[in-house]
């Protein structure tokens, strides 16, 4: 029997990219395609994606809906790799340029309850022969964005005594929880008894994330580890009893990569490749990023990269706190993203005090992210907490020894250089486990002794080049849990 499954998310690789997200929604579904099911992706119309897709013909006229006046749903196809997306245009929602979430001032959209009511409804309505010639029967929400869609299927078997689809719904970052004004839950179009504690009610206030995790079948998230530090009162956001109560019905299944994208022996955006039983290019990519970023050309010198939002969660004032030891060392540093105006200010102060070691840009770029990723011998990710993480498996892949904070996936995915990780050929980069600069301040220090051994470091570089997070292993997951649900 092949499976029909319909994968709801706020945006794809490589049509728009905020973050992690993006790069699952647009691998996984490929990935389980391969296996033999039938996925279409649902996203909403936004202007690049749009843009990015092909063959784009009309499905459905909805009318007016959550206050856009002529919703219409169309299908196209993902030049790439012909995957089949449902876009929704709805121009008086969707139509504006730059961040798909945020205005100019980096503030929340007004009616972000609305444009993202309308996908979870869209996707609870395809569910029930929207598209005539298609239908899901598993309907699987990523994120807050999509988290309604549960709740609608939920409402949808009330009225009809049975579910038109069942619904899977992953938590790529809980703390992100689309949080919306009581009174906002009147534009919904659910039942009222569904604005409940039991229910998306949260605090007194209306949330999108509660609502996939409560009326969803199942819930997954994107570790092993977050998925057991959710249910503390540390990690749990305020819903640590709600995915307690959930507990059996809560897996955690890792992230994979896309190797097609992320790998130095035939990368695209690379000027040199490199492999594991060929690593002299990668030195190249080191001389290459020194250059892009005006610091000293020393081949010697240990290159730390961090590609990366610039926040809190990221533990980005912890490294900061740690770039004079560094610099110390003999040590360079060069960081690429944006966020928190206090740490853009930080970072860019400490690299105005140190031009030769210290390079700091603001923005994203996706071929400037693969320059550093592959440039660099240590790629920092010391975060607070983290779901995942994509950007250490990015590192293991391209042999640039990642440094984490022992937390979530990052705990589930990188080996502590230590001595007997070393003697047992089992290291694959330097683990912190207590989150203060002392702890930071020991794995950087590893960093620099292991460097020092030149052919225990390029043995270490070999073993992260030949780990494998592939996204089979998952898939096959995800497949499983779609079967066990019909």
């Amino acid at each position: 029997m092949t499976i029909r499954a319909l994968h709801v998310a706020s945006e794809l690789y490589p049509l728009l990219k905020t973050g992690g997200l993006a790069d699952v929604a647009g691998a996984l579904p490929s990935a389980l395609i391969e296996r033999g099911a039938d996925v279409r992706v649902l996203l909403p119309g936004f202007p690049a994606v749009l843009a990015g897709l092909r063959d784009l013909q009309p499905v459905a006229q909805l009318g007016s809906r959550f206050g856009a006046p002529d919703v219409t749903l169309e299908r196209g196809t993902l030049p790439t790799n012909g995957l089949a997306v449902y876009v929704i245009r709805a121009a008086s929602l969707y139509d504006r340029p730059g961040n798909p979430y945020l205005n100019d001032e980096h503030v929340p959209y007004g009616d972000n309850a609305q444009r993202f009511a309308l996908l979870g409804w869209i996707a609870a309505q395809l569910a029930q022969q929207l598209d005539p010639t298609w239908s899901p029967q598993i309907v699987h929400a990523h994120d807050w964005h999509a988290g309604l869609a549960p709740a609608y299927l939920k409402a949808a078997e009330r009225e009809h005594g049975r579910a038109p689809a069942r619904s899977v719904f992953t938590i790529h970052n809980l703390a992100y929880q689309g949080i919306f004004p009581a009174h906002q839950f009147s534009l919904l179009g659910l039942p009222h008894d569904f604005f409940n504690m039991h229910g998306v009610e949260f605090y007194g206030q209306l949330s999108f994330l509660k609502a996939g995790l409560y009326y969803t079948d199942r819930i997954t998230t994107v570790s092993p580890t977050y998925a057991r530090e959710i249910q503390t009162l540390a990690h749990g956001g305020g819903l640590d009893a709600l995915l307690r109560h959930r507990a059996h019905d809560l897996s955690g299944i890792l992230n994979g990569v896309d190797y097609t994208v992320w790998n130095p022996a035939a990368d695209q955006l690379l000027a040199t490749h490199y492999s594991a039983s060929r690593l002299a290019g990668k030195l190249a990519c080191k001389e290459a990023l020194q250059k892009r970023f005006g610091l000293a050309q020393k081949s010697d010198a240990l290159l730390f990269g961090v590609v990366s939002r610039l926040t809190e969660q990221k533990g980005l004032d912890l490294l900061l706190g740690a770039v004079p030891e560094i610099v110390k060392r003999g040590g360079q540093l060069v960081v690429f993203g944006t966020g928190d105006p206090a740490l853009e200010n930080g970072l860019k102060m400490v690299a105005q005090a140190h031009p030769e070691s210290v390079a700091v840009e603001l923005g994203f770029d996706e071929t400037l992210a693969h320059t550093i990723i592959a440039g660099s011998d240590v790629v920092a990710v010391p975060s607070r907490f983290e779901p995942c993480g994509l950007t250490q498996l990015y590192a293991l892949a391209y042999g640039s020894l990642p440094l984490v904070h022992c937390v979530g996936g990052l705990a589930d995915t990188v080996a502590d250089a230590s001595l007997e990780n070393l003697a047992d050929d089992f290291a694959t980069g330097f683990v912190f486990d207590r989150f203060d600069p002392k702890g930071l301040a020991g794995a950087i220090r590893r960093a620099f002794a292991l460097y020092a051994r030149r052919t225990e470091w390029k043995a270490t570089q070999r073993r992260a080049m030949r780990q494998d997070f592939g996204w089979g292993a998952s898939a096959e997951r995800y497949l499983a849990l779609y079967r066990e649900l019909l």
